[in-house]
């Protein structure tokens, strides 16, 4: 079976913004070696993969926003953004591996869950990497009006420096309201 589907999703620990998915179909053509879990490389390595894996491969990036998080909660909303990467998908997989123990509510796909997938399926990786770095540039994009909170440095995870600005400057429309410590902030 050459039309496998990886996914994965990023984000989800952090305290701003959505989540990322991104699904993606390796070419036969394509070095497999080289693609790792997006949390084991460098920020310009991921870069530089994000573009090969991008030419190599059918892959789609949807995402789930900070007011879906905060609706339907973290774990849902990444399995919505799961969905509809798998959906975007320009050709239908014969099979789609997922990173992780939960699978999206989806019909017509068969769907298989592999714990630490994006370590061992060169597909998952993949989709690890280019969701990581979109999301990062996203957030990156937002740092630029809300410099106090150095998103460009903590992309939004629960830092202490990230923690201290929010108790000084309070959230933005970014933050996810239900996720502590901003459920506590006034």
């Amino acid at each position: 079976m050459s039309n496998i589907a990886g996914v994965d999703e990023v984000g989800r620990g952090s305290l701003v913004g959505p989540v990322y998915a991104a699904a993606v179909i390796l070419k036969k053509s394509i070095n497999k070696r080289i693609l790792k879990d997006s949390k084991k490389l460098s920020k310009s390595k991921r870069e530089i993969l994000a573009r090969y894996i991008k030419k190599n491969s059918t892959w789609a990036i949807t995402k789930a926003s900070s007011k879906e998080i905060d609706k339907i909660n973290v774990l849902q909303a990444s399995l919505l953004a799961m969905k509809r990467a798998i959906i975007k998908l320009k050709k239908k997989p014969s099979l789609v591996l997922i990173d992780g123990n939960q699978l999206p509510k989806i019909k017509g796909y068969k769907l298989n869950a592999v714990i630490k997938g994006d370590q061992k399926i060169p597909s998952i990786s993949a989709a690890s990497i280019i969701a990581k770095v979109a999301r990062d540039k996203m957030i990156t994009k937002l740092h630029k009006n809300h410099k106090n909170y150095h998103w460009n440095k903590n992309f939004g995870y629960g830092t202490k420096e990230h923690i201290k600005a929010i108790r000084k400057f309070g959230i933005t429309a970014h933050h996810r309201k239900t996720f502590s410590p901003i459920d506590k902030v006034k």
